[in-house]
């Protein structure tokens, strides 16, 4: 996701590695913080492979600033991550927000249509955090309050998703076959 997260940040723009680390974070958070020590590598990674070139520019100080810009390989990269990504970027929750975070980069709609109808088949098939002789169990099945919690949200949280993947999807569609973006449920202004 590391890679991921560069590539579409200096999409946008050249950046500095700090700037680079910021939005980096912002974006995974406290969950998966990105240290020097992993940027970095990273980064040497990256230039090596040609997708990134760094140069430098006066800094606030006497130390110049590396600035890394996307090549065209790069941009190239970015499209093919994007297009088809990893089996873990559509199942894990996480790993799918940072995905999203740059889906908008794919210009094709039937594209970005693709990769959520694949997050929306993971998400329709049956699952939970505990189970019963591989048979998923449900909040209502819980005794333990806590228990039942997590899966009260994550039920709630699991409907929110399947509800905007559909109409998102719907509209992806709809605009990949020049047609009209279809309303949203419950939307009565057309």
């Amino acid at each position: 996701m590391l890679t991921l997260c560069i590539l579409g940040f200096l999409y946008e723009e050249p950046l500095h590695a700090y700037d680079l680390r910021q939005r980096i974070s912002g974006l995974s958070g406290h969950i998966r913080p990105v240290s020097d020590g992993a940027l970095y590598p990273a980064l040497n990674r990256l230039q090596a492979a040609g997708h990134l070139t760094k140069h430098t520019e006066p800094g606030a100080g006497p130390t110049p600033r590396n600035v890394f810009r996307l090549t065209d390989s790069g941009r190239a990269e970015l499209l093919r991550r994007l297009r088809e990504p990893a089996e873990v970027e559509v199942t894990d929750r996480n790993s799918f927000l940072i995905l999203l975070a740059f889906l908008g980069f794919l210009p094709d709609p039937a594209d970005q249509a693709r990769v959520l109808r694949r997050r929306l088949e993971f998400m329709e098939q049956p699952a939970s955090y505990f189970y019963d002789r591989g048979r998923p169990l449900r909040a209502a099945d819980m005794t333990d309050r806590f228990r039942r919690g997590m899966l009260t949200l994550a039920a709630a949280t699991s409907r929110a998703d399947k509800a905007w993947l559909r109409q998102t999807i719907a509209e992806l569609e709809a605009a990949a076959s020049g047609q009209d973006t279809p309303p949203a449920p419950g939307d009565t202004t057309r």
